[in-house]
């Protein structure tokens, strides 16, 4: 039967072309391979995401009257509810952090560098709609502590010149945080972004295919390679493994918390933050000062931060010593002051 069953496939399908594929795709093997796991545990959590996530939609309702009362049926009525709300955030968050940990591995090690300048930069634009997916989730349960957040960070795009209130209005859906802004965030979060996001990751993932998985410019040849399928594989499988357990145990012992329902007209909490992963340019504008060279600190700040964001992207066109399999310190240090400068903001500022 499952003779007949692959034949009935191979006659409709490009199987043999597959499986042909799978076994003469290699995977180096140096010293800095334990990094390659990285992309594929972001690639793992996203799965989470999207199981967890179509799950919630069958309860949740992206109304300001309904939202919050629809997560708090979720959290005490759903069988489970709590802990797939639970598994929800902490994948969201851990996905983050893993493609900030492959984001920072791929530069140090010069992954971006010729042919695989498009590669990097749709792994920075994955990055960007990833950061405005979780942006996007956090007002959904409706709670005090998302909606003031919200607004202060819908607030800043005020400060970009000429097109600020365009922008805010934009987000908001009006003038202020208000149900229709739960509403937009709604379909930005469950349908454009994630469409968005599968189609980056689809050309990604392609552009990985053909270039093949980058070797350290340090390496010397030979490099000695394994089967994708089934070593590699089987590797990654049990990463995965780990990671669901752990995943579930940060669930269990920390779950997500629910608070308050949003009220528009009472006081904002003190010291609202943002996502961990904003804190560090959220910090960054909170110290500036109030103008800089006659320029308002806030302006000085988001152009300051945007500038670096496209440099960061744009890094393998001005690289251009690793485009020629040479070391380049210069982009090294720099990629050192980046990554101190994130952890350092970030660390600052939860603890501010």
């Amino acid at each position: 039967m499952l003779g007949r069953a692959s034949a009935w496939l191979e006659d409709r399908l490009p199987v043999p072309a597959v499986r042909e594929f799978a076994e003469h795709k290699t995977i180096p093997v140096h010293r800095a391979s334990v990094w390659y796991y990285f992309g594929g545990m972001a690639l793992f959590l996203f799965a989470v995401q999207v199981v967890t996530g179509s799950l919630l939609l069958l309860y949740y309702r992206p109304s300001s009257a309904e939202a919050y009362e629809s997560v708090q049926f979720i959290m005490t009525k759903v069988s489970f509810g709590w802990l797939i709300r639970s598994i929800h955030a902490w994948s969201a968050n851990l996905m983050v952090f893993f493609l900030f940990a492959h984001m920072f591995s791929c530069f140090f090690l010069k992954a971006y560098r010729k042919p695989r300048e498009l590669t990097w930069v749709s792994g920075c634009l994955l990055l960007g709609v990833c950061l405005g997916l979780g942006f996007s989730g956090y007002l959904l349960p409706w709670n005090t502590i998302s909606f003031f957040a919200t607004a202060v960070g819908t607030e800043i795009a005020k400060v970009v010149p000429w097109i600020g209130e365009s922008i805010v209005r934009f987000l908001r859906g009006g003038d202020e945080v208000t149900g229709a802004t739960l509403t937009r965030f709604f379909a930005w979060h469950v349908a454009i972004l994630p469409g968005i996001l599968v189609s980056i990751l689809v050309l990604h993932l392609a552009l990985i295919q053909v270039q093949g998985m980058s070797v350290p410019v340090a390496t010397r040849p030979p490099v000695r390679s394994i089967p994708f399928f089934p070593n590699f594989l089987y590797r990654e499988l049990l990463a995965w493994t780990i990671a669901l357990g752990a995943l579930a145990s940060l669930a269990a012992f920390f779950p997500a918390e629910l608070g308050n329902k949003a009220d528009p007209f009472s006081a904002p909490p003190a010291d609202i933050k943002p996502e961990w992963y904003f804190l560090f340019s959220f910090q960054t504008l909170k110290i500036l000062p109030a103008h800089i060279l006659g320029i308002e600190g806030e302006v000085v700040g988001v152009f300051a931060l945007g500038l670096g964001g496209l440099l960061w992207a744009l890094v393998p066109f001005l690289d251009r010593k690793s485009a020629r399999g040479e070391r380049s310190p210069r982009f090294t240090a720099l990629g050192v002051v980046a990554l101190v400068y994130f952890v350092g903001m970030t660390v600052y500022g939860w603890l501010a």
